[in-house]
């Protein structure tokens, strides 16, 4: 059975941390693919400031360049929102591929935000990426609280398949200091210029 990382986001705009945690997913989880769901509008983000859904998709096609890292804007075509309802719909349309939901210590900060955040973690397990700046606030998030034992060891990471849901891993991986915030910081207008021709995407396996 093939086995799948989903990394949602914005990608405002994608950068060489979103391929660095992919490739590291794909190293550590053993999987055999990562797939970058790009999102239209992520819920818990404000739309000013955010650039055309296909402006991210073609950032994302440009950076990704690995022949296992798929882009794609498969939650406009679905028409979901939330990750919960993506990862439903998936399991729906590829009921012979396993899925790991990936995530950067930023996101685990606010898990308890998302919406049916407690459905995710019961759909999927939940493998969380270190990033700088953040591990300390998301080991003490309140959604940490909440997987309470069922938090597993980063050297068991590659058993994922096994495990009883819900259940999470952090994998404590070299990080790498690039952010999307200070990209648009640095240059507004990314958006603008272009980023390369929108990546092909090809059709959900079946």
């Amino acid at each position: 059975m093939k086995s799948v990382g989903l990394l949602g986001g914005s990608f405002n705009p994608a950068h060489a941390g979103h391929r660095h945690i992919s490739v590291e997913a794909l190293r550590r989880l053993g999987l055999d693919e990562v797939w970058w769901l790009v999102s239209p509008q992520n819920p818990l983000k404000p739309a000013a400031g955010m650039a055309p859904l296909v402006a991210r998709v073609a950032s994302a096609g440009v950076i990704a360049r690995h022949p296992r890292i798929r882009v794609t804007d498969l939650e406009r075509r679905l028409g979901t929102r939330f990750a919960v309802d993506t990862v439903a719909a998936l399991q729906r349309r590829c009921p012979n591929v396993r899925f790991i939901w990936l995530m950067g210590a930023d996101n685990l900060a606010q898990f308890h935000h998302w919406s049916r955040w407690r459905g995710l973690a019961a759909r999927v397990p939940i493998a969380v990426l270190a990033r700088p700046g953040y591990m300390r606030v998301a080991l003490t998030a309140p959604a940490m609280a909440w997987f309470g034992r069922r938090q597993h060891a980063s050297a068991a990471a590659g058993a994922w398949r096994e495990w009883r849901l819900p259940a999470i891993v952090v994998l404590d991986i070299r990080m790498s200091p690039l952010s999307a915030t200070a990209i648009r910081r640095a240059d507004p207008a990314w958006a603008g210029r272009g980023t390369g021709p929108e990546p092909t995407t090809r059709p959900l396996p079946r």
